[in-house]
């Protein structure tokens, strides 16, 4: 995984509505993209690009559309790294308070 290139995309507010419209309904084409965004079609293109660069966007062809989907491997191997150890520290310090309160 390129972190950077994960964490890139994701500092972009258009790119992150973009990744929550295709985990509202995956499979979309740009013009059905940009009906719930306030761009032009170059501009979401260009975001697309850098999804897809991050690969958490890839493309399918059919026939002249190109569907776009959402790629969720990258988001998780985020979490795995950033996320889950901090939540885990947390989770044994709820349940060492828990032990402590209830006298065990």
């Amino acid at each position: 995984m390129d972190a950077d290139k994960v964490f890139k995309a994701l500092g972009d507010p258009t790119r992150r509505r973009l990744l929550d419209l295709l985990c509202e309904k995956n499979g979309q084409t740009l013009g059905q993209l940009c009906e719930n965004l306030d761009m032009a079609r170059q501009s979401a293109t260009q975001h697309l690009g850098i999804l897809e660069e991050a690969n958490l966007v890839s493309t399918v062809r059919r026939g002249r559309e190109k569907l776009h989907f959402i790629n969720p491997v990258p988001l998780h191997e985020v979490y795995e790294r950033w996320v889950r150890k901090f939540e885990r520290q947390r989770l044994s310090l709820l349940h060492d308070l828990k032990k402590e309160l209830e006298g065990e």
